[in-house]
């Protein structure tokens, strides 16, 4: 019996022992990585829920629609408090030159201080301006204007995903601060890759039009990887 106990045991079962643990601490650190969150828009005047700045809301069979108003607008989605993981979902702007700013901001503290990553859909499919198609943003202090001017190409980009300025395009934003990655289409290869300069690593997320802008935004999808 004793021997029997401390009888050593074949290295190919120890192996395969091994190569088992291996694969569950895996497995469970990527299920811990994927918890998604899917917000409820159709409670977006909730206001224990979300919070609405400067701008007016309408909720049609689950696309969430804010008017266009002079100065930003965010519609602030309250929880979870987002750090690192991925947040993706649907935009749709307008061929509106000028009048078509649509993205999202993270790590939103209020309205005054967030990061963001925005589009321009009316620069898409403009040869002299497809350099300017989507844009980094640190509010308060970086804004769009400073930082082309003192960090030109730095913080905004083209796209090579074919778009149409006037029709819904996916997102895919990969934080893992201080790197933000963006995704367009499901594309493999990020169209931004930048680090952020804001000193906040948290906050809340949500759907962001710039200046005059209005914008159409569904399928909110977010993954919080846990730390």
């Amino acid at each position: 019996m004793i021997r029997n106990y401390f009888k050593i045991k074949p290295k190919s079962t120890v192996k395969r022992r091994v190569l088992s643990m291996a694969f569950l601490i895996g497995f469970m650190s990527v299920l811990a990585q994927t918890k998604k969150v899917i917000p409820d828009v159709t409670k977006c005047n909730d206001t224990t829920l979300w919070r609405l700045h400067n701008r007016t809301l309408t909720v049609n069979n689950e696309e969430v629609h804010l008017s266009g108003n002079p100065k930003d607008g965010i519609l602030w989605l309250k929880s979870p408090i987002f750090k690192n993981g991925q947040i993706e979902l649907d935009i749709k702007g307008k061929d509106l030159k000028g009048q078509s700013f649509v993205g999202v901001a993270f790590h939103g503290i209020d309205h005054k201080t967030y990061d963001a990553v925005y589009f321009r859909p009316f620069n898409f499919q403009n040869p002299q301006k497809k350099a300017h198609s989507i844009q980094y943003i640190s509010h308060p202090q970086f804004t769009w204007f400073k930082l082309r001017k003192e960090s030109p190409k730095v913080y905004e980009s083209a796209i090579d995903v074919p778009l149409h300025p006037n029709e819904w395009f996916h997102v895919k934003i990969v934080v893992e601060s201080p790197s933000v990655k963006v995704y367009v289409n499901n594309s493999e290869k990020h169209c931004l890759s930048i680090d952020q300069l804001s000193s906040q690593k948290q906050g809340w997320v949500g759907f962001w039009v710039g200046n005059n802008s209005e914008g159409t935004f569904k399928n909110l999808k977010i993954y919080p990887k846990e730390n």
